[in-house]
């Protein structure tokens, strides 16, 4: 065993909190029992186990859902480690640094952030389940970040700008991280740098982006990446921090490009090797006769000022499908109207969503992203 092939807690008594939901505090004291003895991790949406017996340098734990099934993901603690050292390296993010995780335990980032935290010796405080205005409160002597953009912006409504003065480095995955969130959130965290990551579950990072990225772009290639596309723009990677594979036999494994995982995301590298996604090749429809990327739709309504919003797709016999939009808020006729224009502007009549929910609160998984299947049952429901 040695510090590169096992997750090694460097000071694991300094965990400040584990929020004012008790769930936390079994989950957290779980994992530092696994560590401390070298069994193998199991987290997912029920909690965290020993995934066996016998010591071994294993970590399963669960994606998103957001293809609209969760997959249990197999990997080698050294797959982390080697992120965790460019964290340290290149960040210089060390024992003392305070985490805040705001999400779940059982969700790989969140999971990967307190691992992180433990490896490197930092504190930690997991505030998962509570509200954003009670995270705020409890993150006076934060400095890591680790949150999807709906989380980001959850903070933004409970707090004030300048709340966070303490936090210098936020990390922002699992979705595209707009302008206005990008904005909101430099507002709360004054002297933090924003880094908005590109990755999968079963990737790791990807890309990084930083204050210097072109606006649209999800950075450059992670040290250690190496990312190729096809003629047809299907991202493919190679690196260290790969999966080993799904713990559901069934489930068929991602296609490779020899080395090369295939991510199912499309996208274009600019001469700078900056990428740009266009979308999930999942989410590709077509709308009278037109291709179009449902993330291409949210990110025009983001950009009008939508706030929390997804967008799905409904069958149509004449045009193949239609685009419906969901929006957390008020339903509000003037916002629907400034929604649908932009949309027609920036991508063309067929990008237009046919009809415009808005609900109290959008559906989301444990994650932080929007539960696409969970909205799709709804909107077919209103049909």
């Amino acid at each position: 065993m040695t510090g590169r092939d096992w997750f090694a807690p460097a000071r694991p008594g300094l965990v400040i909190g584990t929020g004012q939901r008790q769930q936390n505090a079994p989950a957290l004291a779980t994992l530092l029992d696994c560590l401390a003895r070298g069994l193998p991790v199991h987290a997912s949406q029920h909690g965290i186990r020993a995934a066996g017996p016998d010591p071994a340098p294993l970590l399963c734990c669960q994606s998103s859902g957001s293809g609209g099934r969760v997959k249990t993901i197999r990997r080698r603690h050294a797959s982390w480690i080697a992120s965790f050292e460019v964290t340290r390296g290149a960040f210089g993010i060390g024992p003392g640094d305070s985490y805040a995780v705001l999400g779940q335990l059982g969700h790989s980032l969140s999971l990967f952030a307190t691992v992180e935290a433990l490896h490197l010796g930092a504190r930690l405080n997991v505030l998962a389940g509570d509200s954003p205005r009670s995270q705020i409160g409890q993150m006076a002597t934060t400095s890591v970040i680790y949150a999807t953009p709906a989380q980001l912006h959850r903070l933004q409504l409970a707090g004030t700008p300048g709340a966070l003065p303490m936090v210098t480095h936020v990390f922002c995955g699992g979705g595209k991280l707009d302008d206005a969130c990008r904005a909101g959130t430099a507002a709360l965290c004054p002297n933090a740098t924003i880094r908005e990551f590109y990755g999968t579950s079963e990737t790791s990072f990807i890309t990084l982006a930083d204050g210097d990225t072109p606006p649209g772009s999800v950075g450059r290639a992670y040290p250690g990446v190496d990312l190729r596309l096809d003629p047809a723009g299907r991202i493919a990677v190679a690196s260290p921090y790969l999966f080993e594979g799904y713990d559901e036999p069934a489930l068929p494994l991602p296609a490779r490009q020899g080395d090369h995982l295939v991510t199912g995301d499309i996208g274009w590298l600019d001469g700078a090797g900056h990428l740009f996604l266009r979308g999930r090749e999942s989410r590709m429809i077509t709308v009278a006769d037109r291709n179009l990327f449902l993330e291409d739709v949210e990110s025009a309504m983001l950009a009008a000022g939508a706030g929390l919003c997804a967008a799905v797709a409904v069958p149509d016999p004449a045009r193949g499908h239609a685009v419906v939009a969901i929006v957390e808020g008020a339903g509000d006729d003037a916002l629907a109207a400034r929604l649908r224009r932009a949309c027609r502007g920036a991508l063309g009549d067929h990008a237009a969503p046919r009809r415009i929910l808005f609900v109290p609160r959008l559906p989301q998984l444990a994650s932080g992203k929007a539960d696409l299947a969970a909205i799709t049952a709804m909107v077919l429901a209103r049909a």
